[in-house]
């Protein structure tokens, strides 16, 4: 008789005012009891843990909005031994658009040239020497709520006076890019479960549909997929999903990403289906979503997909009456694959949180301290590129390799915490960020810094 160890117990994180995305119906099958747990706002933190230590609950399941993002980083590292899914480095880029930035320079993810101001005055200067058009967005928040906090400029003028407007903090600039259309694409496991197009009406730019944009389903090409698989995996998210800007000049872009989205009711389940699997210990299959569904369910009045539940394929199997097998149907370039569960940190809060973190001084104001995110694997725009070092993840692991007690294990600590990008950006502004890394202590911390100096002496345009 096959035995199996006890399930983990779920609890469905919900908070007040907040639309829910899963329900207990979206776990059918499931045979235990699923605890709810309510985060109520304001000083919560503390009864929250208690609730959930009391319920004894194993797994956490929901998406975090931005606005409570950094209180449950606390509340995760008050859990230690309860699983977030998504968990909260997944959920980073929820968060603002500037992590989204972060996200995808770490992982050299192709986005639109980007830079952000922590100090209005550098801002002020940048716009006054930019070239047009530039798109202005407000940051916080992981989508553009339907085009209305993203605004294209066309002149120094417009900046100064939109930024006068709408006092985004900080100050969010990217080039503006002519787009034929964008694409959101949902995964599960990896896996593209959907695909749209959302292209803008004539003479517009923006493609959101509150904005009069159109959507089809149709021949979203292989190498959008792709991207969204890598972008995934970069995240390790269980679900996800990515907005990816297809340009006239025929390049892709990554535009957003996150694993808070909207979804039709049948997705959720989907993934529902995909956490039991995923947590299951052999007890539950793993949910069959072929490749391309969605050509054939977007033929289905929206009004519909909005209603149905529980949809589900079997698998094909072909049949044959000559020995002869046609495979050219299979879809394992496309497999729904496992997640990596992962307890340490990718994206802690000492570090990554800036807007929290950020302390504007006069001292900075006058120096410019932080003032400049370095450009990495975001494009390089040819008239505001600023001219400052590029480094891969080789050259700077090879440089940490080269300072005196800094050994394999330290470095692959540094680099899973910050990148690349990160560790140039923390060296040349506030290098005591390196801290966090665990035994990197000041006498280590004072001998990359010096060996990072001769360095950037050394070659001050690598």
């Amino acid at each position: 008789m096959t035995t199996h160890t006890p399930l983990p117990k779920i609890g469905l994180l919900y908070l007040d005012y907040v639309l829910r995305f899963f329900d207990k119906s979206n776990f059918k099958g499931w045979p235990d009891k699923i605890e709810q747990v309510t985060y109520h706002w304001g000083d919560d933190k503390a009864r929250f843990i208690n609730e959930v230590k009391k319920k004894k609950i194993d797994v956490l399941i929901g998406n975090i909005p931005a606005t409570a993002y950094e209180a449950f980083r606390d509340i995760a590292r008050g859990l230690p031994n309860v699983r977030f899914l998504p968990s909260l480095d997944s959920q980073f880029s929820n968060k603002s658009k500037e992590n989204v930035t972060h996200f995808c320079r770490k992982y050299d993810l192709p986005t639109p040239h980007t830079e952000i101001f922590y100090i209005p005055e550098k801002a002020q200067a940048f716009l006054a020497k930019a070239t047009y058009p530039k798109i202005i967005k407000r940051s916080y928040g992981p989508s553009n709520y339907g085009g209305y906090f993203v605004h294209k400029v066309d002149s120094e003028s417009q900046a100064q006076q939109l930024l006068s407007e709408k006092k985004y903090y900080p100050v969010y600039v990217q080039d503006f890019v002519p787009m034929e259309a964008d694409i959101r694409v949902m995964l599960i496991g990896h896996k593209p479960v959907c695909a749209f197009w959302r292209r803008p009406p004539e003479g517009e730019w923006l493609t959101n549909t509150s904005q009069g944009g159109s959507m089809d389903y149709q021949g979203v090409p292989d190498a959008v997929l792709e991207l969204a698989i890598r972008t995934s995996k970069s995240a390790n998210a269980e679900y996800w999903a990515c907005d990816i800007a297809l340009g006239k000049d025929g390049k892709l872009r990554i535009l957003e990403c996150a694993t808070a989205f909207a979804a039709f009711p049948y997705i959720r389940d989907w993934i529902g289906q995909y956490l039991m699997w995923l947590l299951g210990d052999g007890r539950f299959s793993k949910p069959n979503i072929p490749i391309y569904n969605w050509e054939e369910l977007g033929k289905i009045d929206t009004r519909l997909l909005r209603t149905m539940r529980h949809i589900g394929f079997s698998r094909y199997t072909p049949s044959q009456d000559s020995g002869e097998v046609f495979n050219g149907l299979d879809e394992q370039n496309y497999p729904i694959l496992d997640t990596r569960y992962l307890s340490k940190e990718e994206w802690p809060s000492e570090v990554w949180n800036l807007q929290d973190n950020f302390v504007l001084t006069s001292s900075e104001i006058s120096t410019g301290k932080q003032s400049q995110s370095l450009p990495a694997s975001d494009e390089a725009a040819n008239d505001n590129n600023v001219h400052l070092p590029v480094y891969s993840e080789e050259q700077v692991r090879a440089i940490l390799a080269e300072v005196k007690g800094i050994g394999q294990k330290m470095i692959d600590d540094i680099m899973h915490t910050f990148g690349a990008h990160g560790v140039v950006d923390v060296l040349n502004s506030d290098p005591e960020q390196l801290c966090v890394v665990k035994n990197l202590k000041d006498k280590k911390l004072q001998k990359i810094v010096s060996h990072w100096q001769q360095i950037a002496t050394a070659h001050p345009c690598h």
